[in-house]
């Protein structure tokens, strides 16, 4: 079947907003992360319906490591506790899961989970949900062009190549990609790939950006014309 052309087929979204959300409420800023990802499933929920082929979400940037260690940690807790709640919704609504990022610097534990719902979903052949993990754009760009030089010692990079060596590998570009919180800027993101990336930004904060303000931005989306760079 033909794809809806009005249909993304790839969304990333940029999660902005959660501890601004819990101060407003008086409540510590892991509070705001859980309620938003109350946001990831309701976000997942319509891809799934919608037949959005992919959605990314921006989890964990390398710069995120300088956040208080309370914090850090209660995130990884936060995650595995979304890794095992969700994996059955997963299963049962083809959806695969995917990560991207430098893994290998999370705990083991999270790096365990993070492979076993790899693996159990990697037939689904629904929406892919990726986690961006430990991920930033130039972090991305430089590790697929060291990579490269390694396996391909004389040769110049194509474009094709930057493609393939990125952690993105396999992934189409974005064709929609959403920050919350008022926020305009893409805070070293996909730099790479969001070349032709249409830009949504809304002033609601993630934990609020539920299915309706999703469909929004997926209306807003609908109404743009695409040139890529032609007339």
């Amino acid at each position: 079947m033909e794809a809806n052309p009005k249909i993304p087929q790839h969304v990333t979204i940029i999660m902005d907003g959660n501890g601004r959300w819990a101060k407003s409420r008086g409540h510590e800023r892991l509070v705001g992360h859980k309620e938003g990802a109350e946001s990831v499933r309701a976000c997942l929920e319509l891809a799934v319906e919608l037949k959005i082929k992919y959605l990314s979400l921006f989890a964990f940037s390398t710069e995120n490591w300088g956040r208080p260690e309370q914090e850090i940690q209660g995130l990884w807790s936060l995650l595995l506790e979304y890794i095992n709640k969700e994996t059955p919704y997963m299963l049962e609504n083809h959806v695969r899961f995917m990560v991207a990022g430098n893994v290998e610097q999370l705990p083991e534990y999270l790096r365990i989970a993070i492979r076993d719902v790899t693996e159990a979903t990697a037939a689904s052949d629904g929406t892919t949900l990726v986690l961006m993990l430990n991920y930033s754009g130039k972090w991305d760009i430089v590790q697929a062009a060291n990579r490269f030089a390694q396996e391909n010692p004389g040769r110049q990079m194509s474009w094709e190549d930057m493609d393939s060596y990125l952690a993105t590998s396999g992934i189409p570009d974005p064709d929609l990609l959403i920050r919350t919180s008022g926020e305009e800027r893409i805070s070293n993101y996909m730099l790479w790939q969001t070349a032709y990336t249409e830009f949504y930004f809304t002033d609601i904060l993630w934990p609020d950006f539920r299915k309706p303000e999703f469909r929004c931005a997926l209306e807003a989306y609908s109404k743009r014309e695409r040139r890529f760079g032609k007339l």
